[in-house]
């Protein structure tokens, strides 16, 4: 098997931004970039498809950056594309290498070698999951309490159905921030339709990111989907932004007082 190499030197999959925050909460965002390495061409796609939500997660990293900064949180994103590699993804799994997205067919992705499939699990996927794993750690050993919040958008239409959802607050089997999150919601707030594990659940396998470092470190975690037509400005950006922001701080310190008295 020959080798095959995806990134050049000094080429990285991660950025961190914010690193000196002091907040609790540390952002992820899997699927902040469209971009492709130059290794691997445009993957048989033309440019529609290569900046559609197939390739990325349109609004994310500017919400991402904005909550960021209200929360002085630090920010971790993937510079990829998901489709060389969807980090809340495991390399077992098919999707994260996905050769059709929706409407949209992959040809990159077909039949790809078993030295390509290693050089994109261990460039792409194994840094960014491992570089999280030290900053959650590090965290830890400095006795600075986190929590994780991923950052995610997802289109209006989906095969042809228009989704009713604006934002999703999706858990796994630790929904101690998600129902701080969404009883927040319940009382004080319907200025947008936001829903427990819609457009998509842990059944859907898009809590990876969730599990690896969330549930496995016993910290409270939550994953933030929001409808990307609810991100098309900047203004737009800003607005969901503040309006999240309120609510994540509201959430996160009541899940804090509950910790004190547990």
């Amino acid at each position: 098997m020959g080798k095959f190499s995806l990134l050049g030197p000094g080429e990285s999959p991660i950025a961190i931004e914010n690193t000196t925050a002091r907040g609790d909460i540390v952002i992820v965002c899997e699927h902040a970039s469209h971009l492709i390495p130059p290794t691997l061409g445009d993957l048989g796609l033309g440019a529609s498809a290569l900046t559609s939500h197939i390739a990325w997660d349109p609004g994310a990293l500017e919400l991402a950056r904005y909550l960021s900064s209200s929360l002085d949180a630090l920010l971790y994103c993937q510079r990829y594309s998901r489709l060389v590699y969807d980090c809340n993804r495991p390399p077992e799994a098919a999707s994260a290498f996905v050769e059709k997205s929706e409407i949209y067919d992959v040809p990159g992705n077909q039949d790809i070698s078993q030295a390509e499939r290693v050089a994109r699990v261990n460039e792409i996927y194994l840094p960014f999951r491992d570089g999280l794993f030290e900053i959650v750690a590090s965290r830890k050993a400095q006795g600075h309490e986190t929590m994780l919040v991923t950052v995610h958008s997802f289109t209006p239409v989906y095969f042809g159905k228009k989704r009713a959802v604006e934002i999703g607050i999706l858990h796994d089997s630790d929904a101690r921030l998600a129902d701080a999150i969404l009883s927040e919601v319940e009382e004080n707030d319907h200025k947008y339709v936001v829903m427990r594990n819609q457009p998509y659940g842990p059944a859907d396998g898009v809590t990876h990111t969730l599990i690896e470092h969330g549930l496995a470190n016993g910290i409270p975690n939550v994953m933030i989907e929001v409808r990307n037509d609810l991100l098309a400005t900047a203004d737009d950006q800003a607005a969901v932004a503040a309006h999240l922001s309120t609510l994540i701080k509201k959430a996160s310190s009541t899940v804090k007082a509950r910790q004190k008295v547990g």
